[in-house]
């Protein structure tokens, strides 16, 4: 799926964002930076500014008005800096100068900072992909990244970013989810999530359901979003268990998934249970209000 973004249009957002929270001092260093990466010493230039950008700016969230985030949106669909550093967006900023004519010499510069970087640095790497010219050449280093076990690298790659749904084929998006799903991330924040849905995605998370019953340990309320749209005979029996045996917010779930879901035995199940039914019609009852209440039980 062809989702580039206009790069002079991004750079432009970014740096109007970063102004707003960044001093003088600093401003003036960014643009010396951007006034070198030019020439045979442009990589040179990049990797020590991408590294050094963290002495100028600080790692507080960006504050975005409601203007901004949809003008986000406008610029390249899917992207939500509201969840993004201002250091992150000043080295996407920098990445943003990257000379980018030559597909194969880009990568070679991305790679090394990618093969370089600090965890900091590399959330911003991962977090910027759907920015970058030639996105549809970084699949391969995008799912090198889902093998980390450092928390927020796999959440900025997995979590509101557009990449994996635009970019991903379904081996490498179903793989994101179960690790997502196994280290209990909150689900609701994957992007293009009913988009991506899959039969195979749907089996993989059953088998992954039944291993946890097996051994005695819950399972996830938000899992049944990727099962909904394949409840069948053969699945039907799983939703009873957790209906007949779930917490609330379980059962809440697996009803969620009976809404979303063609098989009759579902619709009909769900016509049991009119306040819950009520509450999926008028929006009260998401995958994201799932979510938020299975990470905060207050909630």
């Amino acid at each position: 799926m062809n989702q580039q973004a206009d790069i002079a249009e991004v750079q432009d957002f970014l740096y109007s964002l970063i102004t707003q929270q960044a001093d003088e001092n600093a401003m003036r260093w960014l643009k010396q930076q951007i006034g070198k990466l030019h020439g045979e010493a442009a990589s040179r230039h990049l990797y020590l500014a991408f590294g050094t950008a963290s002495r100028f700016f600080s790692k507080e969230p960006l504050q975005l008005s409601a203007t901004s985030q949809t003008g986000a949106d406008q610029l390249r669909k899917g992207f939500q800096p509201a969840h993004w550093q201002v250091l992150q967006t000043v080295r996407t900023y920098l990445l943003l100068h990257v000379p980018s004519e030559n597909a194969d010499q880009q990568l070679v510069v991305l790679n090394k900072l990618f093969e370089t970087a600090d965890m900091s640095e590399q959330v911003a790497l991962y977090a910027a992909l759907p920015l970058l010219p030639n996105p549809e050449h970084l699949t391969a280093r995008a799912s090198e990244g889902l093998r980390t076990n450092m928390t927020v690298v796999f959440d900025a790659i997995a979590l509101h970013n557009p990449y994996p749904a635009d970019y991903f084929k379904e081996e490498a998006w179903n793989q994101m989810v179960l690790k997502a799903v196994f280290m209990q991330r909150p689900l609701y924040r994957i992007y293009g999530a009913e988009a991506r849905a899959n039969e195979e995605l749907a089996r993989i998370l059953i088998d992954f359901a039944h291993e946890r019953w097996a051994a005695h340990r819950q399972v996830m309320p938000e899992l049944w979003r990727f099962v909904a749209p394949f409840i069948g005979q053969s699945y039907w029996k799983d939703i009873q268990k957790v209906l007949s045996e779930g917490q609330l917010l379980e059962v809440e779930a697996a009803l969620l998934a009976c809404a979303q879901s063609s098989y009759p035995d579902a619709k009909e199940t769900l016509n049991h249970h009119p306040d819950i039914k009520h509450r999926v019609d008028t929006g009260q009852l998401t995958w994201q209000d799932i979510g938020q209440r299975d990470a905060n039980p207050m909630l």
